[in-house]
């Protein structure tokens, strides 16, 4: 991803990479799955730290993913390879579990239900290493306000739409039946390995370890 000047077909590639990487599709299985049986308000109160928390971590890495990668000498391409490890063992998680049918909660007072919604609700589910990676390279490329704000601005749009899921995730449940989950659980972590080897290769590309030949 390479954000020198912003046009609006970059601001929607942005948009689009969030999505996969601070999108609700990942967290939505194992949300459902720490908050059944929960009263409406809990569940409301859980989906608020949780995405407060995936929105501030990301908010910080916008303003501050820049300069640790000066810090600790790592470049953008390291970073696509990590987070596309990271997200293959996600995306392999999600297609073992489909396999096996969801689990029962496993939850016993609401302290360890918050902590749930730290982690791993929060991160890796909501925040996913997709989304670190795509963050960090973009706060690299900040060299302007305007620049910044654009970005703090596309992270609040997707945060706004994974709080307006889940805060409203009662509704939605009713057209997810189990059936419906499991298929969906093994479809979006294939996906979600895809856009993993993606990463590998784009950073590997980055690295200079190979050479991608991309066809359009």
């Amino acid at each position: 991803m390479n954000i020198e000047a912003f046009d609006f077909d970059q601001v929607l590639y942005l948009f689009v990479l969030l999505l996969i990487g601070m999108g609700p599709k990942i967290a939505l299985v194992p949300f459902l799955s720490v908050t059944t049986g929960m009263e409406v308000e809990t569940k409301k109160k859980v989906a608020n730290v949780m995405v407060r928390t995936a929105l501030g971590m990301a908010i910080f890495l916008v303003l501050l993913g820049g300069f640790l990668m000066k810090l600790l000498h790592f470049t953008p391409g390291a970073v696509q390879v990590a987070g596309g490890i990271v997200l293959t063992l996600i995306g392999l998680q999600m297609i073992i579990s489909s396999e096996k049918g969801e689990e029962e909660p496993d939850f016993d007072s609401d302290r360890k239900v918050m902590n749930l919604a730290l982690y791993p609700l929060a991160v890796p589910y909501l925040l996913n290493p997709a989304g670190i990676a795509v963050i960090i390279i973009a706060s690299g490329t900040i060299d302007s306000l305007q620049t910044g704000a654009i970005i703090v601005g596309v992270v609040l749009l997707v945060g706004l739409i994974d709080i307006l899921v889940f805060r409203n995730i009662d509704f939605i449940a009713k057209y997810l039946d189990k059936s419906r989950l499991v298929v969906t659980e093994a479809v979006f972590g294939v996906l979600f390995v895809a856009t993993a080897v993606q990463l590998l290769l784009e950073g590997l590309n980055d690295l200079g370890v190979i050479t991608l030949n991309v066809l359009h």
